[in-house]
Parts: structure tokens; C-alpha cells; sequence
């Protein structure tokens, strides 16, 4: 086996030598990050985004080759100035947002990948606009059960087996994207991170329920748009693909059905989660809840058991590969940490570089706009706690934060109704609101689809139809 390449390991070896070299003064005094840091110190979160949207399209050959030592570079541009100048404080940051919110974010997601790749869906389909509209009204129903990342693993590879012969894909995918990874999610706390971290902080489990009706006009809208864009596509499709077909058809049959049996242990230790208080620890000065780690250790343990349970075959026919998941790893290890400085402002409130934005906040179509606009970037589920805590603050000042969100529910409940879908559905304006969006694309580009450049996303698809709906959404409900 090789050695690792040096810069790969530059940013974990950058990272050890602040925790030795920053300053040793445990009684150093505590300081508000996020209502001293400069505008500007959101810079390195703006470069990794440029260079996920740009050097894809400039450069394809590089990128592929050489995204690590990019998330690096930039890793690196923000952790070591922050913390040259901030010190502990800082590290406290990055050890948080490493230990709280990446590693149970990346063994949730790999989990799901590992298992939904185990399950094999056999049978001949053919990607018509019927056909394809119907995978997508399975996954989009299935997203609040098991998950939007494990029910567009599990349907992303039979909807590209389907359209294999088809010219005229990528819409498919883009769409699926916005349905199976995003909207689909709206219902239940484990259909969406930003809805479970809602559960966890005091939402009630079921709350999610209420909002059927904005996701039931966004699916609808959004699944007639698909049907009208895909039924032009097939028109133009060669006539020998939209002949009907006279070959024997395989029937549908699914391989690796125990793996749904894994699935159910995952969403049981979700749910177990946020229902069970086991008391906490502290991992490198950073607050752990017992109940967590043990969920993120069974998490793994379901993915042992997959992987080691399913066939090899299995795997190879469902084309599985590590790829995609990889790539979420390390871009998401790069955007999870340039993040912390725009976080940490926007919880500043008006005390921050960022109180104009802040400031702006006030009716529920501002909060769902707001909530969503910056979901389309930044992390959606801090992004939703970011704003709850907004509502909280500015509608009950000083009331205990379950208590202020169950008087927010009663009192003036189209404010977490407006949070809550600006996070979950806007998540799908970009290939980076939302894990499962990233996921899709790389096993999408595996198979082969040409998908659009990140700006090319946004101008094709984003602007033209998501964000009629959106503003429909905001007269129907928010206004």
C-alpha cells in the first residue's frame, strides 16, 4: 500500500499543532465569537463554495483528481487564523463542529449509503414520463420514513437503469433531487436533520404532520412540472427508445430485502435518540450526550452488518462503489468547517457582522425566505436552529427554550411552520443544501449523466421551477 500523499494528511496534522501551539491559559476570558468576527472571515466558506461551483466546469480533469488538497487548502485558510488569533475559543469551535455535528452527520449518511446500496431492485423498467414520475412519487413518499438520503439511495440507481437509454437525463436526476432528497423529507423528524434537531430541542415528534399541506402543494407543483418537462424530452427521444417494447419483461423482484431490516434498526436508533436522555460526556471539552454515542455506534454496527450480511454480486450489479460517498466526506469536512464563522455571526443576532441580515427578519415570509435562502448554502440544520432561536428570542425574550417553542406552536405557529419548510425545501436550490443532493450527482455521474454545472442547476432548474412555487407558497400560507 502507498503512503498517504502529504497533503492529504496537511489538514488533520494543521489541525493537532493549533490544539499544541494555541494559547495554554485555561482562564483565559470566554469570548462571543460570532459578535467579534470580522464580515470578511466568512471569505474561506466563500471560496470552497466558488470552487465547487467553478472548477467542475473550468477544470473537470483537476477537480477530479485533486478536490481533497481544494477542501484542504481551504480547511487550512480558515483554521489556521482563527485560530492564531482567537485561540482556544476557536479550537472549542472546531472540535465542536467536528464532534457534535460532522462525525454523527457523516456515519448517519455513510450508514444509509452502505445499506441502501445493499438493496438491489431487479425487473425491467423503462423511463418514460409515467414510469419516472412514479419512482419519484414512491420516493417522495418513502423520504419522511427512512430518510431522504436512504430513499434516494435506494431509488437512485433503478430510475438510472431505467433511463439508461435514454439521451435526456439529467432533468430526471435533477428533479429526483428535488423531490426524493429534499421535499420528500417534510414530515417526520426522521425524514429531514433539520426537522431532528427541531425534535431534539423541544418540537414534538408528530408536530411535522402539520405540515402535509405546504408539502402536498410543492410536490404537486414540482411533479407537474417534471411531467411536462419530461413528456417534451421523450418526444425527442429516439423512436426506437419510445417504441413499445416486444421483448420478454423481467418482473420486479427485490435482492437484499434483510437490508431493510438494517434500515428499521437505523430509524429505531434515531428515534430512540430523541426520546431517551442517558446523561452526557465530555470528548475533547465538547458536551456529548450518552444516547448519542450509543446511536452513532449501533449506526455503525447496522452498517457492519450490511455490508458484511449482502452479497458481493449484490453490490456490483447495483453498480456500488465509494465514490460519491467519499466526496461528501471530504467536500463536506471542508464546508462543515469554513462554516463556523457565518454560523457563528448569524447566531450573534444583531450583535454580529451580520445583524443587517438579521435584522430584516420579522414576518413568517421573511423567516421562510431567509431560513431558505441560506439553507441553499450553508448546512440547512443549523441554519433552522440559527432562525428558531431568532423566533424564540424576539417573540418570548426570557422564556425556557421548550417552553417558548411549544408557546411559538400555539401562539404564532406559522413562524416554525416558515422556518421549518424554508430549511427542508429550499435545500434543494443547490447541489449543496443538502447531503443527499451531492450524493446523487456523483452516483448519477458515475453512471454516466452529464449533470449541470452548479450555476447551470441554479439557471436551468432553481430560478425557472422552484422559485415560482416558493413565492406561491409564501401567498398561500405565509402572508
Amino acid at each position: 500500500m502507498s503512503a498517504p500523499h502529504p497533503l492529504r494528511l496537511a489538514a488533520p496534522a494543521a489541525f493537532v499543532l493549533t490544539l499544541l501551539t494555541c494559547p495554554a491559559d485555561a482562564a483565559q476570558p470566554a469570548v462571543d465569537l460570532g459578535s467579534v468576527l470580522p464580515a470578511w472571515s466568512a471569505l474561506p466558506f466563500v471560496g470552497i463554495l466558488l470552487s465547487i461551483a467553478l472548477v467542475p466546469l473550468l477544470s473537470p480533469r483537476f477537480w477530479h483528481h485533486h478536490y481533497p488538497k481544494v477542501a484542504a487548502f481551504w480547511t487550512l485558510t480558515l483554521a489556521v487564523p482563527f485560530v492564531a488569533a482567537y485561540g482556544r475559543p476557536a479550537v472549542g469551535e472546531i472540535l465542536h463542529m467536528a464532534i457534535a455535528d460532522y462525525v454523527p452527520f457523516i456515519i448517519l449518511i455513510g450508514t444509509l449509503f452502505t445499506i441502501g446500496g445493499g438493496i438491489l431492485v431487479r425487473g425491467t423498467l423503462r423511463g418514460s414520463p409515467a414510469m419516472n414520475a412514479t419512482i419519484m412519487v414512491i420516493g417522495t413518499v418513502l423520504a419522511s420514513w427512512i430518510g431522504t438520503t436512504g430513499a434516494a439511495v435506494l431509488l437512485i440507481r433503478p430510475l438510472l437503469r431505467a433511463n439508461r437509454e435514454r439521451r435526456y437525463t439529467a432533468h430526471t436526476v435533477v428533479f429526483f433531487i428535488f423531490l426524493v432528497a429534499n421535499i420528500g423529507g417534510t414530515l417526520t423528524p426522521l425524514g429531514d436533520p433539520p426537522l431532528f434537531l427541531g425534535f431534539l430541542h423541544g418540537v414534538p415528534f408528530f408536530w411535522a404532520l402539520s405540515l402535509w399541506k405546504e408539502m402536498l402543494l410543492v410536490a404537486l407543483l414540482t411533479l407537474a412540472a417534471y411531467v411536462a418537462i419530461d413528456a417534451y424530452h421523450w418526444r425527442r427521444e429516439d423512436p426506437s427508445v419510445r417504441a413499445p417494447r416486444t421483448a420478454p419483461r423481467e418482473p420486479l423482484r427485490v435482492e437484499g430485502w434483510h437490508n431493510f431490516l438494517f434500515l428499521a434498526g437505523v430509524l429505531v436508533a434515531v428515534f430512540v435518540s430523541g426520546i431517551w436522555h442517558a446523561g452526557g460526556v465530555s470528548i475533547l471539552g465538547v458536551h456529548q450526550e450518552i444516547q448519542n454515542l450509543l446511536r452513532d455506534a449501533f449506526l455503525l454496527l447496522m452498517a457492519a452488518g450490511s455490508w458484511l450480511t449482502t452479497a458481493r454480486r449484490t453490490r456490483q450489479e447495483n453498480e456500488y462503489t465509494w465514490g460519491p460517498i467519499r466526496e461528501v466526506a471530504i467536500l463536506f469536512a471542508g464546508i462543515f468547517a469554513t462554516i463556523i464563522p457565518p454560523l457563528l455571526m448569524l447566531r450573534a443576532g444583531e450583535h454580529g457582522a451580520l445583524a443587517p441580515a438579521v435584522r430584516a427578519v420579522h414576518s413568517p415570509a421573511a423567516f421562510f425566505w431567509v431560513t431558505g435562502g441560506v439553507s441553499s448554502f450553508l448546512d440547512n440544520a443549523p441554519t433552522y436552529l440559527t432562525f428558531l432561536s431568532t423566533a424564540l428570542g424576539r417573540l418570548f425574550p426570557g422564556v425556557p427554550e421548550r417552553e417558548a417553542i411549544l408557546r411559538l406552536i400555539s401562539e404564532q405557529g406559522a413562524y416554525l411552520r416558515a422556518i421549518a419548510t424554508g430549511a427542508v425545501f429550499m435545500g434543494a436550490n443547490t447541489y449543496i443544501g443538502n447531503a443527499p443532493n451531492f450524493m446523487v450527482k456523483s452516483i448519477a455521474e458515475e453512471a454516466g449523466v452529464e449533470m449541470p454545472s452548479f450555476f447551470g442547476y441554479i439557471a436551468r432548474y432553481t430560478l425557472p421551477c422552484l422559485v415560482p412555487i416558493f413565492l406561491l407558497v409564501t401567498w398561500v400560507f405565509f402572508e
